[in-house]
């Protein structure tokens, strides 16, 4: 495949300082590059920021996308590891939000030597529970089912409903439709298996794998991720650093910029936060 393809098929976007240190932003389910939009100007005139958007978000080829290779993370995993290969990226630092800290987790475990740091953003290994050894992640098999039928039944409804509550930003309730809107962009069958991947995924069999620094950031108040589930995290990565955040919901990038930037830039300006107290 060539560069220009590549680049076209996840709609790659490439700002600041083009000799400055790399940070590749992957975004989560729903939305597109467009969510890390009130962070940018925090890393821009120093960093070499990459931006991209999953197949089948935002900008990307929705020609490229295919059910089968969507159907696992791995095919989302295949295409960030392409776009590093193409565009010759080293010592990286991957921010992935959501289902894309997994990815992060993924390519991070890996054999990837382009990698220098990562960043986990509102991160869960697992969102659905474990019962057969006793893992709690937020959400049982029968809460999927549930919410996977909603979601199938009418999306537009669905979306409505739920990007206020992810949001979880009632001081701003814009904020809330903007994640809606962003989610009503997204095709509905698309959408459907992009949910499935995100929320059926477990990759706890990866922590202890993970070779680079790694900086954890727990929201307070996330629907989605439980507060419990940053000191898993953190129990279970080699190296790893977890920020107990004071903004709230699952989307702090938008609801709390200045401190979602402010933590990240502390991490890799090699700041050490305050340590997070144990038990």
């Amino acid at each position: 495949m060539s560069q220009g393809s590549v680049l076209q098929r996840n709609n790659v976007t490439e700002l600041g300082c083009a000799d400055g240190p790399v940070v590749v932003f992957a975004h989560g389910f729903g939305t597109d590059q467009g969510m890390w939009s009130k962070i940018l100007p925090y890393f821009v005139g120093k960093y070499r920021v990459i931006l991209f958007d999953h197949v089948g978000a935002g900008g990307s080829d929705l020609k490229a996308y295919d059910s089968i290779k969507y159907s696992d993370l791995l095919g989302y995993v295949n295409d960030l590891l392409e776009i590093f290969e193409e565009l010759d990226l080293r010592n990286v630092t991957l921010v992935g939000h959501s289902i894309s800290a997994m990815l992060a987790v993924t390519v991070a475990a890996g054999p990837s030597e382009r990698l220098d740091r990562v960043v986990l953003l509102a991160a869960s290994p697992s969102y659905m529970d474990r019962p057969e050894d006793g893992y709690v992640g937020g959400f049982s098999q029968e809460d999927l089912e549930e919410l996977f039928e909603s979601l199938d039944a009418n999306y537009v409804v669905w979306a409505s409903r739920m990007a206020p509550v992810f949001m979880n930003a009632p001081h701003d309730p814009g904020l809330g439709m903007e994640l809606e809107q962003r989610f009503h962009k997204t095709n509905p069958l698309i959408a459907g298996e992009f949910a499935r991947v995100s929320f059926l995924t477990d990759v706890r069999h990866l922590l202890g794998q993970v070779k680079v620094p790694t900086l954890i950031m727990q929201c307070a108040d996330d629907v989605v991720v439980p507060p419990h589930i940053g000191r898993y995290l953190v129990d279970h990565i080699p190296h790893s650093t977890l920020v107990n955040m004071k903004a709230k919901g699952h989307f702090p990038q938008s609801s709390a910029s200045e401190e979602t930037a402010t933590t990240m830039l502390n991490f890799l300006e090699q700041v050490s936060p305050e340590p997070v107290p144990v038990g």
